[in-house]
């Protein structure tokens, strides 16, 4: 069995999720936001055994724990290869946003591929662009679950399109993408509470991704 368990982290709230198997005790860490001592509290208190770190996209404040995580389990960290330049902009940006010095930006030891399978946990990796060039959402079919990052939020939210890198056109048809999935399939954003397909449905039925 597959469980989620989900923390919600740093200045900006940002949700951290921790995707395991109940059988292996393995797990993956979706997000890594901040606060990286109540990351290991609570795989410690679940007794779990981290084997990767991934992140929906490059923006400071759902990477800032990453550094401390895979140096203290030994354990790779993935970012899509279009979101490393942001990673030049991650300790400026968080400053600007949280008046804190996070130190240098993590560094990333790989890329995804079109999925992450190790024992019984599967993900795959879904391209979803527009927040940022790189966003990415994981996906698990077995469970009906999708990791989204800052694509969407609950109630018909969606992410940020206003930097220069983004493209909103890019960010509804993603949103268009991930709504297309199974009415009864979990969505853990970024930011805020949990959501399905099926009620983001009615907000996105006549919004601007049925033109674009």
């Amino acid at each position: 069995m597959l469980e989620v368990y989900k923390l919600t982290l740093g200045q900006l709230n940002t949700n951290c999720y921790i995707f395991y198997s109940k059988a292996s005790r393995h797990c993956v860490i979706i997000d890594p936001a901040d606060e990286a001592n109540l990351i290991y509290e609570k795989i410690d208190l679940l007794n779990l055994k981290p084997r990767l770190i991934v992140a929906t996209h490059g923006h400071f404040d759902h990477i800032q724990a990453a550094t401390e995580l895979k140096l203290f389990y030994k354990i790779p960290f993935y970012l899509h290869k279009k979101d490393l330049f942001l990673l030049r902009h991650f300790r400026k940006s968080a400053i600007r946003f949280t008046q804190i010095d996070p130190g240098p930006a993590p560094e990333v030891d790989g890329f995804f591929d079109k999925r992450i399978a190790f024992d019984e946990i599967e993900l795959d990796v879904i391209e979803t662009p527009g927040h940022t060039p790189g966003s990415v959402s994981f996906y698990s079919k077995k469970t009906r679950r999708i990791f989204s990052g800052d694509l969407l939020f609950y109630g018909g939210g969606v992410g940020r399109y206003d930097f220069s890198y983004c493209d909103k056109n890019k960010l509804f048809r993603s949103i268009k993408k991930i709504l297309s999935l199974s009415e009864e399939t979990l969505i853990y954003p970024g930011h805020g509470e949990e959501t399905n397909v099926s009620y983001e449905q009615k907000f996105h039925k006549n919004s601007r991704q049925d033109n674009v």
